[in-house]
């Protein structure tokens, strides 16, 4: 059981909207403060067995619930430690080069806010992978679209694979436990794509998943001979985020790849 599985458990969580934040940092030994910051998005000062969060008032609530998750998550793992948290490592998933530290604050965040044990039965009312059904349980759990489609992927919710591109390429990507490690995305976006259309273009946003051969994603011997299903929206300029769908069985099996690396 995780620390933050175990806060949960300890507070009888067992509702979305029983997720208090402000409760669960003063069951912690903390305290959140709402200020009018630059220099960072949140930042916490504790010793012994109390802390402040600070948490900038300029950010979006989502934002600002997963940074005081990422805070917390240092408070549990990381107490009595030199820290300094760079906004853009907060919720930077998949980043090249990056403290590991930020990594479990991060991971401590997504337990924290969108629990296994209250999370999946949710999920599980949702048939499709979609983004409509991102949005919807987003708005659930008040979190963020990102953070809520790499939750469902993680958890395998469906076959899948999530892709962020900016303009320089893949920024990251994560996918299902289900698929196998062969399926490895392309650094840059296919012009055959509606990912590149959206990226660099004026395509509009798909609405719903598309039908694509595999080999506008993946630079694979037997890419070609199969399909997937993309859909992808713009989380902020220049930078875009798509779902790819793994619908095929075949390309989710081990055998079929040991018979096409004989080939």
């Amino acid at each position: 059981m995780s620390f933050a599985d175990k806060v949960i458990e300890e507070l009888g969580i067992t509702e979305p909207d029983e997720i208090d934040l402000e409760a669960i940092a003063c069951h912690l030994g903390a305290k959140i403060k709402y200020e009018d910051m630059d220099s960072c998005e949140a930042c916490i000062v504790g010793g012994n067995d109390r802390a402040i969060i600070r948490v900038s008032t300029k950010v979006r609530p989502e934002r600002q619930r997963f940074s005081i998750g990422h805070e917390l998550g240092h408070w549990c793992h990381h107490r009595n430690q030199p820290l300094f948290c760079k906004p853009e490592e907060v919720g930077a998933n998949g980043a090249k080069v990056r403290d590991p530290k930020e990594k479990t604050a991060d991971g401590y965040a997504s337990d924290l806010l969108m629990p296994r044990r209250v999370f999946n039965p949710v999920a599980r009312q949702y048939k499709t992978l979609n983004f409509d059904t991102v949005r919807q349980i987003a708005r659930v759990f008040k979190t963020s679209v990102t953070s809520t489609a790499i939750r469902l992927v993680e958890g395998d919710h469906s076959p899948s694979m999530i892709v962020c591109h900016g303009q320089k390429g893949r920024k990251w990507f994560s996918r299902s436990k289900s698929v196998p490690e062969r399926w490895f995305p392309q650094n840059d976006l296919d012009r055959q794509s509606g990912a590149f259309d959206i990226q660099f273009g004026q395509g509009t946003e798909q609405r719903h998943p598309q039908r694509i051969g595999a080999d506008a994603w993946f630079d694979r011997h037997d890419a070609s001979r199969y399909d997937v299903h993309e859909q992808t929206i713009r989380t902020m300029p220049g930078e875009t985020l798509t779902f790819l769908l793994f619908r095929d069985q075949k390309m989710l099996s081990e055998e079929d790849d040991r018979r096409s690396f004989r080939r």
